[in-house]
């Protein structure tokens, strides 16, 4: 008996995976289960395998007491009848007292035996679920063995994996016994069973791919930033070397494309781009729309991620791609809106003052610059705050700014430093040209001075005795002669 029942622990560890220790405490709760079954307790159940786990054997623990003094059989025992057992026992003394198993009915046998099975496949489940559970997100082989409703069961080794339809290429087909290569998505674990979700689709299935084929990136040489993915059609990585002498993407190429070609044909021909990442969102941008040559990239908004990638008339359609597919991958590459444009479209365009600074002067063409600038908000580095303050207050305009007083503007909710701060903005980006203003006023004292002015500097000669006389005097200073002055008009 104690040879079957270890071939029988080594065959369950064997065919099953579950370790000696758990086979041994399943035995030993399915023999207490029993016990309990039969005498309706097992508080006082006892059961020891021998050194080698040959032998197995229940006990049950019970109290001596006075002859004639016992209660309750189960758990107490007479001293006569413990003496035939331990010669040396005493009142009060507990003894273990073997049981029979024979003395268990079919029914206990029965339900020990179910427990046992329940036991063991719990066992087995959850020490499954710890090994799959822990190769999340690592690839696996399986071989095709049925499909149904689209989803396809792979046998791979202990468990049958599940590949949902969700998650199989649009560019691939199977057939039984195929032999596939897929990543573990998910281990999950309820009360109808284990089921381990394979896939096919998942981008970091792209990326356990490439650490099987580059070892530079299995060794942490070469580093993925980051990976986005049209399974079926398209994937763009961005990689980045921890070591200066490493080229990422020729790492992940290979001599002769060897490497890369490898990855494509174990994704059926799914077209790759590898491209080398840069903290620079500007040449990361002009990298992402690869293979497309990107002329110039302009920041339009850094705060909510926002670019203009302008490129020339022929690399439109390859930087935006078939159905956009090309720049909607470049967009969650960078996390940034692409929005891709000729230089045509572009001079078309209605944008910031500062995002036109970085267009005329990648055009060659910064003379007029300044004088597009008419608005605060259009103000490079103009703080948000307080253009919006101005802005609810009316003020818009650049000219209706410098239109107010100090005191104005402090009233509007500016302090002295704001003030002095967008001032010196102007200064440095618009060119203020000041216009002299017609005062009416001022015009005509100006003209009756220059009148005057005329008036006394004509001279004319007494007619009595030759002095030099002037239009006010109505006296001559010399000869005392009345004076008069005639004025004629001319012919026109």
């Amino acid at each position: 008996m104690g040879t079957d029942m270890s071939q029988a622990i080594r065959q369950i560890n064997q065919d099953r995976g579950i370790p000696e220790d758990l086979i041994l405490r399943t035995i030993e709760d399915t023999l207490i289960a029993a016990y309990k079954h039969r005498f309706g307790n097992a508080d006082n159940a006892v059961v020891q395998f021998d050194e080698e786990n040959l032998e197995v054997s229940i006990f049950a623990r019970k109290k001596i007491v006075e002859q004639d003094g016992v209660y309750d059989p189960v758990t107490e025992i007479d001293l006569d009848e413990a003496g035939e057992l331990n010669p040396e026992a005493e009142v009060g003394d507990e003894i273990l007292v073997e049981i029979d198993p024979k003395q268990f009915d079919r029914i206990a046998v029965q339900s020990a035996k179910q427990k046992a099975h329940q036991t063991i496949r719990d066992i087995q489940k959850d020490s499954l679920y710890s090994e799959y559970k822990d190769k999340e997100g690592e690839i696996i082989i399986g071989y095709y063995q049925r499909e149904r409703n689209g989803t396809i069961y792979l046998d791979i080794g202990k468990m049958e994996g599940v590949l949902p339809k969700k998650y199989q290429s649009p560019r691939e087909i199977y057939h039984t016994n195929d032999r596939i290569k897929t990543m573990i998505a998910e281990v999950k674990k309820d009360a109808s069973g284990l089921q381990i979700v394979l896939s096919r689709t998942h981008k970091e299935f792209v990326r356990a791919i490439f650490e099987l084929e580059v070892p530079e990136i299995y060794d942490k040489i070469v580093e993925i930033k980051n990976i986005v993915r049209e399974p079926g059609f398209r994937t763009k990585l961005a990689v980045y070397s921890n070591r200066e002498d490493v080229d990422p993407v020729g790492a992940c190429v290979g001599l002769k494309g060897v490497r890369i070609q490898a990855v494509i044909k174990e994704l059926e021909g799914e077209k790759i781009d590898i491209l080398k990442y840069d903290p620079d969102p500007k040449k990361f941008i002009k990298n992402a729309l690869s293979p497309a040559e990107v002329r110039e990239v302009i920041i339009l908004d850094e705060g909510k991620h926002q670019a203009l990638a302008i490129v020339n008339d022929s690399m439109l359609s390859l930087a935006i791609g078939k159905q956009g597919l090309n720049v909607r991958l470049a967009n969650r590459l960078v996390d940034w809106n692409i929005d891709v444009k000729t230089e045509s479209q572009f001079a078309e365009m209605d944008i910031t003052a500062e995002s036109r600074r970085t267009a005329l002067e990648l055009f060659g063409d910064t003379e007029s610059y300044d004088d597009e600038i008419s608005r605060i908000s259009e103000l490079p580095g103009v703080d948000n705050r307080i253009a919006a303050l101005l802005l609810d207050s009316g003020i818009d305009l650049i000219e209706d700014f410098l239109g107010l007083a100090q005191s104005e503007l402090e009233e509007k909710g500016l302090s002295s430093s704001d003030i002095e701060n967008l001032r010196k903005l102007i200064e440095e980006y618009v060119e203020i040209i000041e216009e002299e203003t017609y005062d009416e006023e001022q015009e005509e004292e100006k003209e009756e001075e220059a009148e005057e002015e005329e008036t006394e500097a004509e001279e004319y000669e007494c007619p009595e005795c030759g002095a030099k006389i002037t239009v006010d005097m109505t006296t001559c200073p010399s000869c005392g002669i009345g004076l008069s002055f005639e004025y004629e008009e001319e012919d026109n």
